[in-house]
């Protein structure tokens, strides 16, 4: 075992393999599995591989030890850290590194460039709030010190937060006063500006919390001065925070909470665009989304003729809505689609599915408070299934019941379990793992998941017509995602205009519409479109690849597992064998021009 280590570790450069077309031979998959194959992979890994997990590790050190958001200091410190590693980056000689290490190159430049405007934004958000939170340097500044080792002066730290005990006082009564001054400074501060105040405010409670808990009951002197001032100025932002919630974000609990987000608009969505390598603007997404809208409810049209529905596809849907299952039956159906969907796929004999992945899944159910945020489905080796719980009120869990029939689970399945989510991170997990962490895409996440529900329609696997109703659901329901959650991000449409859309031209439960709207809102700014963007990513690489006979189903579908986490181009450029360079850009318009 030891001389396998040593191997493993100092393979040669000039023998490692480009993986681009290697498929790993049969017995990998079982368990225990053949050395050889191991070895052989081995033979493949990136020579950058110890660079992207140094960076990764390197980042997230200095984002734990400049904690406090929105800190110039951090600020500083981080922007630093990413032009140190744009110039070591540049120095690299990229023709010396093997294909994967360019791969990787690519990969990381992209990483790069984008943690750097994602630190400007944070820098320019700060700006934004600081009017509301004149009082943060005074308590990022005492946990800074104690971070930088400096001694903590008591008496001085009692004054300081008295001090500001007493501003953010003045502050709340400010935002509550009845008076015009009072109103005219709440129509001067948008809604998300001032939600996001709010979060910081409780972020900087739980900074003042942890440097309090560093000296409490060590320190003498410190509790004889700190204790009181400390209470004091917790209560006072503990006040202002709901000031700031009720008069400014529109939240108090004797209304229904709206949804608030924070659209990252067009300058935003670009930055985000260029990591993910899609080389469309907004604008040419929706537009996708929009034809891709059109075809499926073409589709609709077409099996609710076959129910007996005409053209109201809408009647099928509500129809298929009302098939849902008693309580206390649903785990048992899912496990039903879920032996039916991988005996279809392994019959099927394009993916290399491994049995201890198919072994190891199990099945929790979401918590009501879970559904508020994701009423459906989510995968992974835990996956957990949406469906009524006896507390919930009536009509949540009528909607709840509804929204989550079987039929409408038929397409979901495999996509939570194998060969999607699950069986993604069962193979990100053993091959390339480094990409997983470097490349968090949800194009080859969730992409992928969605590509297979495509390739299944294609092959005829609904069992009847409300199982073509739920899969034509899920899919007109991603190609809405594409358009509102654009449109919302661009500033184009409210939350609520989102929720509408949901409602009234997809079908879907309004509790379910604005949960969705919600978790578009905390989600990164293209987690939603890159299910069908990525899908029709695969789809097109599929077309050029395994349709033109240049690689089988198999041959395909594993070596995208096996490459790990990559953004789609990146994956498409590995199995053509594309040559790369240190300014590759994306340039792949796998949809044509919309």
């Amino acid at each position: 075992m030891k001389k396998l280590c040593l191997l493993l570790f100092f393979i040669p450069s000039s023998l490692l393999a480009q993986m681009a077309n290697v498929v790993l031979p049969p017995g990998w998959e079982s368990d225990p599995p053949k050395i050889q194959s191991l070895v052989t992979f081995a033979r493949g890994e990136s020579d950058l591989r110890g660079a992207v997990n140094r960076y990764l590790l390197d980042k997230a050190a200095i984002e734990r030890r400049y904690e406090v958001k929105y800190s110039p200091v951090r600020i500083n410190r981080l922007t630093k850290f990413y032009l140190g590693w744009q110039m070591r980056l540049k120095e690299l000689t990229f023709d010396d590194l093997n294909y994967e290490g360019q791969v990787d190159y690519i990969a990381l430049r992209n990483r790069i460039n984008y943690d750097l405007e994602m630190v400007h934004l944070e820098e320019e958000r700060g700006q934004q709030i600081s009017p509301l939170l004149p009082f943060s340097d005074s308590l990022r500044r005492l946990q800074e010190d104690r971070h930088d080792r400096k001694r903590v002066h008591p008496r001085t730290a009692a004054g300081i937060l008295n001090a500001v005990a007493s501003e953010v006082n003045g502050l709340t009564d400010e935002l509550t006063a009845d008076g015009a001054n009072a109103t005219d400074r709440r129509e001067d501060i948008l809604s998300v500006v001032a939600w996001r105040a709010a979060n910081q405010v409780q972020h900087l409670r739980d900074v003042l919390a942890d440097w309090n808990s560093f000296y409490d009951g060590y320190d003498p002197m410190f509790n004889f001065w700190v204790p009181e001032p400390n209470t004091r100025v917790d209560t006072a932002l503990v006040g202002y925070t709901k000031a700031i919630n009720k008069h400014l974000v529109g939240i108090s609990k004797e209304e229904k909470a709206p949804i608030i987000g924070d659209p990252v608009l067009e300058e935003g969505l670009r930055a985000n665009l260029m990591i993910e390598m899609i080389p469309y603007t907004a604008k040419e997404l929706i537009k996708i989304g929009e034809q891709e809208f059109a075809w499926i409810e073409n589709q609709f049209r077409i099996v609710s003729n076959d129910m007996g529905y005409g053209d109201d596809w809408f009647a099928a849907l509500e129809h298929t809505k009302n098939l849902a299952p008693p309580p206390g039956e649903k785990p048992w159906l899912i496990f039903n689609i879920a032996e039916y969907s991988e005996n279809f796929i392994e019959d099927l004999d394009n993916i290399t599915m491994p049995s201890l992945s198919r072994e190891v899944w199990r099945l929790k159910m979401q918590t009501p408070e879970r559904q508020l945020i994701n009423p459906f489905f989510t995968g992974g080796e835990v996956t957990r299934v949406s469906y009524p719980t006896s507390g919930m009120a009536h009509e949540d869990k009528m909607m709840s019941m509804r929204g989550n029939t079987p039929h409408f689970n038929f397409a979901t399945v495999h996509h939570e379990l194998v060969p999607g989510h699950h069986m993604q991170g069962f193979m990100s997990n053993r091959f390339n793992a480094h990409r997983g962490q470097l490349n968090r895409t949800p194009f080859w996440g969730e992409g992928w998941a969605l590509y297979w529900e495509f390739l299944l329609w294609d092959a005829n696997f609904p069992r009847n017509d409300p199982d073509k109703i739920g899969m034509l659901f899920w899919r007109l329901h991603r190609a809405a995602r594409i358009i509102f959650s654009l449109n919302y991000h661009l500033g184009n449409w409210t939350p609520q205009q989102a929720v509408d859309f949901l409602v009234e031209h997809v079908g879907h439960e309004r509790a379910n519409a604005e949960a969705e709207v919600r978790r578009t809102t905390i989600a990164t700014p293209l987690y939603q479109i890159a299910y069908m963007i990525g899908a029709l990513q695969f789809r097109k690489l599929y077309e050029e690849l395994v349709e033109s006979g240049d690689m089988t189903a198999r041959e395909f579908h594993d070596s995208i597992m096996q490459g790990g986490r990559l953004p789609v181009e990146l994956v498409r450029a590995r199995l053509i064998g594309q040559k790369l360079s240190p300014d590759f850009r994306s340039e792949w318009r796998f949809y044509g021009d919309p």
